[in-house]
């Protein structure tokens, strides 16, 4: 090849592989496009009906919506994915300052292994009607996780354990805030007609409802009573996340036996989540005096980052297929949570 066109040949190369300037620019591009569609989630979720669901399943009826009708320039990507695997772990941690371990321990023990009883009955009874309906596994696992655990969080928290699809991630947590929503409002409406004290009802919404804001809205009708001890009861079940996690871990090791990709990354967001946890019950309010304007504002924080995340995984979803992966899943997960319900009613 002559001198000429080896230049010709490597100027092509520099001009179809981009600079690290503009990888920079695209990488902070993508975080940038998922923090203004977050944003404007919280304004959505400020809308008749949409303030049911919340911030997070606004955001990311958005970002399918965008990615469906218009979609998104391809470099920005790499700060897309950012946002819906760094982010996301990053706000699992952060997640970790709302458990109070001391307040677990000592006062929500019987409560805890009634936590451990739905975290069982829900994941067990989703996959068993999800293998009985032909639905697709991995979206019923994750949905069954996040009926037993908190929501959201706990499908973010095990998705990457289980190596799910961002889009089956993203899926999972529209249709728990959408379910769970359903469910808390549900339990206000019959709250007058049933025949449970403050106290049983608040344990009955903390060990049943879905996500931590879902026990809240059913449970603060009855009382500051009533809502502490559906708190307890939920914060029991965030608890057992860890070991959960864990769990999964062992299983994908024995499920990856001998195969190329037995290697499961260990979740390191984990270890942060439990150390927030500690930071959060031992040294914030204590050994570290802080006001409660400022945990709120840590909480919207951590609630923020989780939604960008969430908004980097709903702009992976295809409608096209949503169809048929999600019906039969969210069929299985809506008679899991009716039977939970009647279940948990009865030991309250």
């Amino acid at each position: 090849m002559s001198e000429q066109a080896l230049e010709n040949v490597q100027h092509q190369d520099m001009e179809t592989k981009p600079s690290g300037t503009n990888r920079r620019k695209g990488w902070i591009g993508g975080i940038i496009f998922t923090f203004v569609i977050a944003v404007l989630g919280y304004g959505l979720s400020h809308l008749p009906g949409f303030d049911r669901i919340g911030p997070l399943a606004s955001a990311i009826v958005i970002a399918v919506a965008f990615r469906q009708f218009s979609g998104y320039p391809e470099s920005i990507r790499p700060g897309i994915q950012f946002s819906s695997k760094k982010l996301l772990r990053f706000a699992i941690i952060l997640y970790g300052l709302r458990l109070n371990i001391e307040v677990v321990l000592h006062d929500g023990l019987p409560l805890l292994v009634r936590g451990a009883g739905t975290i069982l009955f829900a994941i067990g009874l989703t996959l068993l009607l999800a293998r009985w309906l032909k639905a697709n596994t991995a979206i019923s696992l994750l949905l069954g996780v996040g009926t037993g655990v908190c929501g959201a969080a706990a499908i973010a928290a095990v998705s990457p354990i289980l190596k799910n699809k961002d889009e089956d991630t993203a899926i999972s947590v529209g249709i728990i805030a959408l379910v769970g929503t359903c469910f808390a409002i549900g339990y206000t409406l019959i709250k007058p007609f049933v025949p449970l004290d403050s106290i049983q009802y608040g344990i009955w919404s903390g060990i049943s409802l879905h996500e931590i804001a879902h026990v809240a809205l059913a449970a603060a009708p009855a009382g500051q009573d009533a809502l502490a001890i559906a708190l307890l009861a939920k914060l029991g079940r965030v608890f057992l996340l860890v070991p959960l996690c864990f769990i999964f871990m062992y299983w994908m090791k024995r499920k990856n036996n001998g195969e190329a990709d037995a290697h499961i990354e260990f979740p390191w967001f984990l270890v942060g989540f439990i150390l927030m946890s500690f930071v959060g019950t031992y040294l914030l309010g204590k050994a570290i005096p802080v006001s409660e304007s400022v945990m709120d504002g840590l909480s919207q924080t951590a609630t923020l980052i989780l939604t960008m995340a969430m908004v980097g995984l709903g702009l992976n979803v295809n409608l096209r297929d949503l169809r048929s992966k999600a019906l039969r899943p969210l069929i299985a997960m809506v008679i899991t949570s009716v039977l939970l319900s009647v279940v948990t009613f009865f030991v309250s």
